[in-house]
C-alpha cells in the first residue's frame, strides 16, 4: 500500500497537468469571431495575445531606436525627427501586425479581398491628408521653412510659429493665426522673406510733377528714409529714377530694414515724411487729370 502511493500521486499529477494544458489550449483556441466560409477569417484568443505581444515588443524597440537617434540631435532637429517618427511608426505597426498574422497562418488575403472597396474609398478620402503628410516630410528634409521665418504664400504673410507634420502654424501681422496645409508648399509659390537673413530691402514709389528738380527730389527721398529709426544706415538708401510717365516723373526709394514682418509700418512713416518734405520744398505730386469738351450744336 505504501509503495503504490507514489505511483498514484504521479498519475494524479499527470492528470492535473493534462487538464491544465488542455484548458490552456482550449482557452487559446477559443474563437472570438469567425467570418467567411470558403476563405474563413478566424480570430482566436491565442492570435490576439500573440499580436498584443508583438506590438509590445515593437513599441519597446521603437522607443529604444528613437532614444538612440535623438540623443545627439539639436532641439530643432529633434522635434522634426519626432514629428516624422510619430507618423512612420504607425506604418511600422501595420506592417508588423500583418507580418505576424501571416506568419502564423492567418488569412491576410481574405482580409484584403473583403475590404478592398473600403480601402479604395478610404484612400480617396485621405488623399489630401497624405499629401499634407508627405509635404511635411519634405519640409523637414530639405529645410525649406524654419520656425521664425517670415513667409508669403497665396498673398498671405505670416511668421512661422510651429511646423507640424500636416500643417504649419503662422501668425500674421495683425496677430491672426494662419493654418497652412503643408501640401500648399508643393502646389503654390512660396516666398521666404528671411531665409537669407533677417535683413530685407523694401521700397516706396512716388511720382513728382514734370519740371521738378530731380536732384532735390533724390536728396529729400534719402533724407526721409534716413529719418526713420527702422531703416539701416548701411547699406545706404538708394533712389532710382524709374520712368517718364504720362503725368509724372517716377522714382523708387529703396532701403534696408531688419524686421520685414513690420515692414508696412516704416514704409507708412516714410510716406508721411516724404509728403511733409515735398510740401516744405514746393514739390508737387501730380494726379491724372482729364479735360472734357462739350460741343453745342
Amino acid at each position: 500500500m505504501i509503495q503504490e502511493e507514489p505511483e498514484i500521486t504521479e498519475q494524479l499529477k499527470d492528470v492535473v497537468q493534462k487538464d491544465i494544458w488542455g484548458a490552456i489550449k482550449d482557452f487559446l483556441g477559443y474563437e472570438i469571431f469567425h467570418f467567411g466560409e470558403e476563405h474563413p477569417i478566424v480570430l482566436t484568443v491565442g492570435l490576439l495575445l500573440f499580436v498584443i505581444f508583438i506590438l509590445f515588443v515593437t513599441s519597446f524597440l521603437l522607443k529604444v531606436f528613437k532614444r538612440i537617434i535623438t540623443r545627439k540631435l539639436r532641439n530643432e532637429d529633434k522635434l522634426k525627427f519626432e514629428s516624422v517618427f510619430s507618423f512612420l511608426k504607425y506604418f511600422i505597426y501595420i506592417i508588423v501586425i500583418f507580418g505576424a498574422l501571416d506568419g502564423i497562418g492567418f488569412n491576410i488575403t481574405a482580409i484584403f479581398a473583403a475590404s478592398a472597396a473600403l480601402l479604395v474609398g478610404v484612400g480617396l478620402a485621405l488623399q489630401t491628408f497624405i499629401q499634407d503628410i508627405l509635404s511635411g516630410i519634405f519640409i523637414f528634409v530639405d529645410k525649406t521653412v524654419h520656425v521664425g521665418d517670415i513667409i508669403e504664400i497665396e498673398d498671405k504673410v505670416g511668421r512661422v510659429e510651429e511646423i507640424k507634420l500636416r500643417t504649419t502654424r503662422a501668425v500674421t501681422i495683425d496677430n491672426k493665426v494662419l493654418i497652412i496645409p503643408n501640401h500648399k508648399y508643393m502646389t503654390s509659390s512660396l516666398y521666404n522673406w528671411t531665409q537669407n537673413g533677417t535683413l530685407t530691402r523694401e521700397s516706396v514709389a512716388v511720382g513728382v510733377a514734370y519740371g521738378s528738380d530731380t536732384q532735390l527730389v533724390k536728396e529729400l527721398l534719402i533724407k526721409a528714409a534716413l529719418s526713420n529709426d527702422n531703416v539701416l544706415k548701411h547699406p545706404k538708401p538708394l533712389v532710382l529714377f524709374t520712368d517718364f510717365a504720362d503725368s509724372s516723373l517716377n522714382f523708387k526709394l529703396v532701403f534696408t530694414i531688419n524686421d520685414s514682418f513690420q515692414g508696412a509700418i516704416p514704409k507708412s512713416e516714410i510716406r508721411f515724411e516724404i509728403d511733409r518734405l515735398f510740401r516744405e520744398h514746393n514739390i508737387s505730386i501730380p494726379f491724372p487729370q482729364r479735360e472734357v469738351t462739350i460741343l453745342k450744336e
